[in-house]
């Protein structure tokens, strides 16, 4: 067996770290980022549930013992196993049981648990392909955008509506969440029943988001705050989208249904593409829109992502 990275004492010491988090009304976090763990493993903490993400090659007996030691020194009830190689994102849809299997492995089976952002609750189901409903390291914008203020939001690439219903919780008066993925949007009106908010149809637009971002266009639609959140690669109506060719095109659209004096959020988690290439791409697309703005605040990941580089955050403010 190798010797991990981290023992049940190191281990120990590092889950201490979030404790606190719990106390602050967020029971869904990065429990042990990998940084921590010598590149080798991530645990995601949901209730009672943990999620192990493993980045190198281990051996079925090994993937159990590591599970085991995560699971004890955390307290869970069950733990899941995500395995991540680099080509993770394209085996997704042909080896998802052998990345993703659907029940734990370790532990009692925990289908669906219902875990707290800052007081915000969310449905997360451990078992469920890569992405388990919330992408925690974005728990600041998220926050952000709970505070900001904006009236009229639209929320792109919105999956479990995590950006959406924070808005909502804010006092937006209008949200709109967009997503090529009924099964997503249907589980983001699950996140907001699950607040006590109203969840209408017309506030979940199934969809490719260039499509409807034209659309919002032509009907002459505007909102004082766009997010922006899209993957890395996809494929979808328009095309294939590469986040490092098409940001700029995305932004332009983005600004043609911003207010004046609105705002963008623009996240991107792609480790090929930094900070300053991301703001260089929207200030291209905004200047092809006719539009000016500046970078006003980058909220980035949260604390329990201790020296992570993945995630660009950057708040804009138009003119």
């Amino acid at each position: 067996m190798p010797a991990f990275p981290l023992s049940a004492a190191d281990l120990s010491r590092v889950l201490a770290r979030r404790a606190h988090l719990s106390a602050q009304g967020t029971t869904v976090y990065r429990a042990a980022h990998t940084t921590e763990t010598g590149g080798v493993f991530a645990l995601d903490v949901a209730a009672d549930a943990g999620v192990l993400s493993l980045y190198a090659d281990l051996t079925p007996a090994q993937e159990q013992e590591l599970a085991a030691l995560c699971g004890e020194a955390a307290g869970l009830a069950g733990v899941y196993l995500k395995r991540r190689p680099v080509e993770a994102r394209h085996a997704a849809n042909v080896a998802r049981d052998f990345l993703s299997p659907p029940g734990p492995v370790w532990g009692e089976a925990r289908p669906e648990v219902t875990a707290l952002e800052q007081g915000a609750a969310f449905l997360i189901r451990p078992g469920s392909d890569l992405s388990v409903g919330l992408f925690t390291d974005a728990r600041p914008a998220r926050a952000w955008v709970r505070s900001c203020g904006a009236a009229r939001v639209l929320n792109t690439f919105a999956y479990t509506c995590g950006f959406g219903l924070n808005a909502a919780l804010g006092g937006a008066q209008t949200v709109k969440n967009v997503d090529l993925s009924r099964k997503v949007l249907a589980w983001g009106q699950e996140n907001y029943a699950l607040n006590g908010l109203a969840a209408p149809d017309t506030d979940f637009l199934y969809g490719d988001v260039f499509e409807w971002l034209s659309r919002l266009q032509r009907r002459g639609d505007v909102f004082d705050l766009v997010v922006l959140d899209p993957p890395s690669f996809a494929r979808g109506k328009s095309g294939v989208w590469r986040s490092e060719r098409d940001y700029a095109r995305l932004a332009a659209q983005a600004a043609a249904v911003t207010a004046p004096g609105g705002r963008l959020l623009t996240l991107l988690n792609h480790a090929g593409v930094g900070g300053a290439a991301l703001e260089r791409m929207v200030g291209a697309g905004l200047h092809g829109a006719g539009r000016r703005g500046r970078v006003t605040a980058r909220p980035g990941a949260g604390e329990d992502y201790p020296g992570a580089t993945h995630l660009k955050v950057q708040v804009w403010a138009l003119d």
